[in-house]
């Protein structure tokens, strides 16, 4: 009897051990992913498109700020200790907190995507040109490569995939433009120069230089809009819509929010060209 106890003991625990393996391998633990930040949204999507599963993405202005004021909070700074690059793009809150990010990890590979680019003046929004972004595609596969050479090929496979969807969003939006009846538009935040650049559009901001309009400037700003034929009044989420919704009201027009900041960031500058499509109509 007590041989028999003993057999089905160890029948059991042998049992118990060979069920622990099965399960082990076949769920391998998940290999280390690069850890990286960017500043803002639309980087996140570029990063991703050329890591793929061998990134994580974090980004520093959250989703609803404004990159022109934001504040890193002390939580984001103490974050930075486990990334492994910050990829900065030149928005104006980089200027008071890029050196302290940088300070945050001095193991941290510091990127700067706007590697190869002429800015337009101050403009920051190289992120809304389909032409300028491949440039920064670019750039990030190379950092991305200096950080993990051992999946190179992934990353170029990635960044050419990447290259060629921009080429037909770059179709798309001639396309969408090409029988346009006007090329003037009027927006509230300036954040369209480069894209209006590359596609023979001419962008008339209200807030110029980070500051609402005058009075005065908003009359002439009415009187603008009145001439020009304008009906529609480019917004943008992040930013307050008043004097945008004033002109509006003013033309007998309409206010139409369009972000710069979106997720998906080729869906959205498709989407944004069918708005440009419908306003200039």
């Amino acid at each position: 009897m007590i041989n028999r106890l003993y057999v089905v003991i160890a029948t059991l625990m042998l049992g118990t051990m060979l069920l622990a393996g099965c399960v082990q391998n076949a769920t391998p633990p998940a290999a280390d992913k690069l850890h990286v930040t960017v500043s803002i949204v639309p980087q996140k999507y570029f990063v991703e498109r050329i890591g793929g599963e061998h990134v994580s993405v974090n980004v520093m202005v959250e989703p609803g700020a404004s990159p022109a004021t934001y504040e890193p909070k002390p939580a984001q700074l103490r974050a930075l200790s486990k990334a492994a690059a910050y990829f900065g793009i030149g928005v104006p809150f980089e200027d008071a907190w890029l050196t302290k990010i940088a300070a945050a990890n001095s193991d941290m590979l510091m990127v700067d995507t706007t590697k190869g680019i002429q800015r337009v003046g101050a403009d920051p929004h190289i992120w809304l040109s389909p032409t300028l972004v491949k440039t920064q595609a670019q750039t990030i596969y190379e950092a991305l490569v200096q950080l993990d050479p051992a999946h190179q090929a992934d990353y170029k496979a990635n960044r050419d995939s990447f290259i060629k969807d921009i080429d037909a969003l770059d179709a798309d939006i001639r396309e969408a433009l090409e029988g346009v009846q006007t090329r003037k538009f009027m927006v509230f935040h300036p954040a369209w120069g480069y894209l209006a650049r590359d596609y023979g559009l001419e962008m008339i901001p209200i807030e110029v230089g980070g500051q609402e309009p005058s009075a005065a400037e908003l009359a002439a700003l009415i009187a603008k809009a009145k001439e020009e034929g304008i009906k529609v009044i480019l917004a943008q989420p992040e930013f307050s819509t008043r004097d945008a919704e004033t002109i509006a009201h003013e033309i007998g027009g309409e206010v139409l929010l369009i972000s710069p900041l979106a997720p998906d960031w080729l869906e959205n500058l498709r989407n944004v060209a069918r708005t440009f499509a419908k306003v200039l109509s």
